[in-house]
């Protein structure tokens, strides 16, 4: 008796630190990283919406000519989807994430050195091309670190990251061109993302294992639902691009890309030439629907993830959040854009963008649902569509309420927020793309 009782004081002795240890929190810092820089990804994007009156004073641009310069950016962002997804999968995250936002923070500061129409479109289609990496590549940052409980929630908060920073940024740089002119907030948002970038290098891991802080509690529990992980593997483009779930996927973001892009671009100019609000109030205006958002992006993605979580299957999860907030979307749009009293407008469309937004997280969810290893790779190409619908955004806007007046633009979002609700229902976020070792799920 004496010798089992020493045998199981010894044993008990080493159990706690690895049986009860509890898993650090490292994927939790990550998520927060992750969420800091879209915030940064969005503050640079639409410092110029809320600068265009401001240019068009100084430079004398027309509608169309803005527009084309907003289009500068969504052209090259979503030309370089792919590329921009292909160096997050190839190699890897930490280097990828760095290399673009250092870039695209030189061509934000650049662009308060244009001095026309021609160095602006330029300028911002430099600073299109390093931008249309960061969702990709941000998205496969997380794809090795959140457990798939978690993701839709990961998804959620880190787009309402992007709209905290696409909501609150108005305010700002209405209140920094008053005082400084509207060159200024392209420079001080240029080196936040700089700092940003050193950040990131400094403390990101493209694998669990590799991070000082992670232990191997919470290490267990990520292989346990993920796999270990093995070296950057080559992206199977060929069989990727055969799928018709990605093509889905794709023409639902395109419709949701069209649509969000005309509140991160053109709706200050509405505020200001359709309702007639000074700068200053049309930067807080501009931000209530995307504040809005925000809450959107929270609820969509939470409310995905506990009903994953009480049983009911991704499939179920992501496709009735999704549909829902694209239905209410297609519904308050009209009634916002017809709305002779502005403030019951601003309100309509607050209830818009937080349908439309309730769907985001659920979209960039059902890429790592379905992506997996490549999930880069596949949320590249489904950004690239959303990206084209964005760009066209931009552009076609400008003429149609040139020719037809603002109503017209709007209803074109109303249609499309209803076709990709009908999209929604086709797409199965439960049926993986690829799975190595020659199973393949399609």
């Amino acid at each position: 008796m004496p010798v089992a009782a020493e045998i199981i004081d010894a044993g008990t002795a080493d159990q706690p630190q690895t049986a009860v240890a509890r898993p650090t929190r490292t994927r939790h810092v990550v998520l927060w990283l992750t969420v800091l820089a879209y915030l940064i990804t969005y503050m640079d994007r639409v410092v110029i919406s809320t600068a265009a009156p401001s240019i068009q004073a100084e430079f004398g641009f027309s509608l169309v000519t803005m527009g084309w310069i907003f289009a500068a950016f969504q052209f090259a962002y979503a030309i370089f989807q792919i590329p921009g997804g292909w160096l997050g999968d190839r190699f890897g995250p930490r280097r990828a994430l760095t290399g673009v936002v250092l870039w695209w923070s030189v061509f934000t500061a650049a662009t308060a050195a244009t001095w026309s129409a021609g160095s602006m479109i330029v300028c911002r289609f430099l600073f299109g091309i390093g931008e249309a990496g960061s969702f990709p590549i941000a998205t496969r940052s997380l794809s090795r670190w959140m457990l798939p409980s978690e993701r839709g929630w990961a998804q959620g908060v880190t787009h309402a990251g992007a709209r905290l920073g696409g909501a609150v940024t108005p305010v700002f740089v209405a209140l920094l061109i008053v005082d400084f002119g509207w060159r200024m907030p392209f420079l001080l948002f240029a080196g936040v993302g700089a700092a940003w970038a050193l950040l990131w290098f400094c403390y990101y891991r493209d694998r669990p294992r590799e991070h000082p802080r992670t232990n191997e509690a919470e290490c267990a529990m990520i292989e346990a639902a993920l796999g270990a992980g093995g070296a950057n593997a080559k992206v199977p483009w060929r069989h990727l691009l055969g799928q018709p779930q990605l093509w889905l996927l794709s023409a639902m973001y395109f419709c949701y890309a069209y649509c969000i892009n005309i509140f991160l671009t053109w709706f200050p100019k509405y505020l200001h030439d359709a309702r007639g609000f000074d700068i200053a109030v049309m930067g807080l205006l501009a931000s209530l629907p995307l504040m809005a958002g925000v809450v959107g992006d929270l609820a969509g993605g939470w409310l995905s993830d506990l009903m994953v979580k009480r049983g009911m299957g991704l499939k179920i999860a992501r496709r009735a959040v999704a549909v829902c907030g694209f239905f209410v979307a297609a519904a308050a749009i009209p009634l916002a854009a017809s709305a002779d009293a502005p403030l019951t407008s601003i309100a309509c469309f607050c209830v818009a963008l937080f349908g439309l937004e309730v769907t985001v997280g659920v979209s960039w969810a059902v890429t790592l649902d379905i992506g997996g290893e490549f999930a880069g790779s596949v949320s590249a190409v489904m950004n690239t569509l959303g990206n084209l619908g964005a760009a066209i955004a931009a552009a076609v806007t400008g003429y149609i309420v040139s020719f037809s007046g603002w109503f017209s633009a709007f209803l074109v979002l109303a249609a499309l927020s209803l076709a990709a609700g009908v999209l929604f229902f086709w797409i199965d976020a439960s049926r993986r793309l690829y799975v190595e070792h020659g199973g393949v799920s399609a």
